[in-house]
């Protein structure tokens, strides 16, 4: 494709009018095979591996990029990103982007996670013959099949050797083989760790568990109290709106009842159902009856025809998980992993919602009239962070009642403080067109002022999202009446 590259190259230095696609047409003639297998693993994470095993050349890579809606000639980005950590700087132009311009945007719109692009600056730094020992020092793991640097890091991923939180091998081998990479580890770890900030919480009302790590990331309280950049919306035009999953706990064996539950399930039926949504109620989930239907929506066959999904949990709960009415402890990331776009294809590049009213934290000691959906958690053992129970798939957003380590409040006859202020602002707001990030910054500026009688009980919601596009859920003709 050399010949054909320069041919394209001197044409569209002529005419400055060649379409997107023959721009990457040209940027395909200007990459290297090691570039196609760079871009294939990068996209590990966005494309099927299936996709990309099939895929030969950079152009059925931009291919299955435009096909998923990851590139267009509107948003580039994605592809610039790329270029970039490809060191193919140059090719930029064809985007109508420069390396300057990509470093300014990647805090805030980073595809490639800060593991995958650590896993592929280190594959540049590692040799054959450093690929060799490596191979060596691991044979007894190692497939007698020739690789790369990269698909032999790939393979270490690939067999949960590896993963964002775990590098010990990956150090033990680094440290061995290549000692200089072993700054990239680190500078991987800083980097990873200084994406952990304070959330905005009256200190003087609420504290967290000692030695439980804060969780907003910079990037997410950018991309929530900025809300998304101009970028194009989900589509809501599908034969319906699609399934709103409510599971309400009232009772369990020997925890507490959830007085006031009950309210927060008929606001969620009622504001979903008017929203265009299928909604259905669960009343005292056991364990085994939470697998039933998560696995009854993971296959749902209406889901092809549907434009979103709602899953709602009303329980008691802990640091990163919830409890079925039998007192089984389900992490909330075992009930989102249901939904990837691998496990639920229906879903795939669909927006998931998933709202959970329960506490995150350790019990406080209620008023007459409010309660907290916690149990005392201060023997337990440590659990997932909440940006740990977010799958790393695209168009996933968490709505959280309260940030962990604290309590979240509900009141005996008048339900929640989240849900009723979640219903409050979809009824109020999707009329006004808003999103539904600036629909919970409503919420958490609403819950965020709310208080007890005496003014010493606070809470703030906290929500994780991977949604790539926004949503704005179409106004319903009829009015939501109270």
């Amino acid at each position: 494709m050399t010949s054909q590259g320069q041919s394209l190259r001197f044409r569209s230095d002529d005419n400055c009018q060649v379409n997107f696609r023959e721009k990457l047409l040209i940027i395909d003639s200007n990459l290297e095979a090691q570039d196609v297998e760079g871009l294939k693993f990068l996209c590990r994470d966005w494309i099927s591996h299936k996709k990309l095993e099939k895929s030969s050349s950079a152009s059925d890579i931009f291919g299955h990029l435009l096909a998923e809606e990851l590139l267009s000639e509107e948003d580039p980005f994605f592809l610039a990103e790329l270029l970039y950590i490809l060191k193919q700087n140059s090719l930029l132009r064809y985007l109508r982007q420069s390396r300057e311009q990509v470093e300014s945007l990647l805090p805030t719109r980073r595809r490639v996670s800060l593991f995958r692009n650590l896993l592929y600056e280190l594959s540049e730094g590692i040799g054959s013959e450093n690929l060799k020992d490596m191979v060596f020092l691991m044979r007894e793991s190692i497939p007698k099949i020739q690789m790369t640097s990269l698909s032999f890091l790939a393979y270490l991923e690939k067999q949960a050797l590896i993963d964002e939180d775990n590098l010990m091998l990956l150090e033990d081998l680094c440290r061995k083989v290549v000692p200089n990479l072993m700054r990239k580890i680190e500078k991987y770890k800083r980097e990873k760790a200084s994406q952990v900030v304070t959330p905005p919480v009256d200190q003087e009302t609420e504290s967290l568990h000692k030695g439980e790590e804060e969780l907003f990331s910079r990037s997410d309280v950018n991309q929530f109290f900025g809300a998304l950049q101009e970028a194009a919306v989900y589509r809501m035009d599908r034969k319906h709106r699609g399934h709103c999953v409510v599971v309400n706990n009232h009772s369990f064996t020997s925890l507490s009842d959830r007085p006031g539950t009950h309210r927060d399930a008929e606001c969620l039926e009622r504001v979903f159902q008017w929203l265009g949504f299928s909604v259905h109620i669960y009343n005292n989930v056991t364990k085994g009856r939470l697998d039933e239907v998560l696995k009854e929506y993971k296959s749902h066959p209406g889901h092809a025809d549907g434009d979103c999904f709602v899953f709602c949990v009303l329980t008691h709960g802990k640091f990163g998980a919830v409890y079925s009415s039998d007192e089984a402890l389900v992490p909330i990331r075992e009930i989102m992993s249901h939904f990837t776009a691998q496990q639920c294809p229906g879903l795939a590049h669909k927006p998931k919602l998933f709202f959970i009213q329960a506490c995150q934290g350790e019990e406080i000691q209620p008023s007459v009239s409010i309660e907290a959906d916690a149990i005392n958690s201060e023997h337990s053992p440590p659990t997932p962070s909440l940006l740990a129970s977010v799958p790393s798939d695209a168009d996933f957003l968490l709505g959280l009642a309260t940030v962990p380590g604290y309590v979240s409040f509900r009141h005996v006859e008048e339900g929640s403080w989240y849900i009723q202020s979640l219903y409050n602002n979809l009824k109020n707001l999707v009329p006004r067109h808003e999103d539904i990030l600036s629909i919970l910054t409503a919420v958490n500026n609403d819950v965020s002022q709310q208080a007890n009688k005496e003014g010493t009980k606070r809470q703030m919601p906290q929500p994780a999202y991977t949604l790539r596009k926004k949503l704005v859920f179409p106004v319903p003709q009829e009015k939501l009446l109270l």
